[in-house]
């Protein structure tokens, strides 16, 4: 993931688009003189500014507890639960967090680890507050062997209106806690699936901030 700049590269592409959008129509809005197409400007340089607004990529201080969770997201806790079966292939606790479109959507490493399963499914496109969106939505799942003993999986989930994934992550690679692995385009969900006996440190209606908040601490 783009580390240099405050704009995640993945939105260059559509904020020049729409950046290129904007001049053309106010080209032709100053040629015609017309109010119609002046409105249309108006219209997609507030497009081009929320664009820009959403892919936005701010630099996050980790924590420096090695064993601390950290949220792979920024947004709302709106599960917060052991379930019975989970990537782990065993039950697990389940924290999700709903990224909506005003959230930052760049996403970082919970713990330091090596990437020792790698699962996408190509789901379907439920809201990713319905509580089919786990097992159904299109999904990219990160089994991670963290350096403290324990394995985790967090899984990116497409949602209404997201429907691009980006996982910057091979097999076998060794991710940091805190830094950025990926991202999901426009409104989208994570869950993150830890051992039973981490106790959780949020609460479902918290608010997270990825690579800076705590979910839970591994005992």
């Amino acid at each position: 993931m783009n580390s240099t700049t405050p704009i995640a590269r993945e939105g260059f592409p559509f904020i020049a688009l729409s950046t290129g959008l904007t001049l053309l129509l106010a080209i032709s809005a100053w040629q015609f003189c017309s109010t119609v197409l002046w409105l249309m400007v108006a219209f997609t340089l507030s497009l081009s500014l929320f664009i820009t607004f959403f892919f936005r990529d701010p630099e996050r201080v980790a924590p420096e507890d090695v064993r601390a969770v950290l949220s792979p997201a920024d947004g709302k806790v709106v599960v917060s639960e052991c379930v019975p079966t989970s990537p782990l292939g065993s039950a697990a606790l389940k924290i999700s967090i709903f990224m909506s479109v005003f959230d930052v959507h760049v996403n970082r490493t919970p713990l330091s680890g090596r990437v020792t399963g790698i699962a996408y499914d190509q789901g379907r496109f439920f809201d990713v507050r319905d509580g089919r969106a786990s097992c159904e939505n299109e999904r990219s799942c990160i089994l991670l062997d963290a350096e403290c003993g324990v394995r985790i999986a967090f899984v990116q989930i497409a949602g209404l209106i997201a429907r691009r994934i980006v996982s910057n992550v091979k097999l076998g690679d060794h991710m940091r806690r805190g830094e950025r692995y990926g991202m999901i385009c426009f409104g989208s969900r994570l869950d993150v699936y830890l051992p039973t006996d981490v106790q959780p440190l949020v609460k479902i209606g918290d608010r997270t901030v990825a690579g800076e908040t705590v979910l839970g601490r591994i005992a």
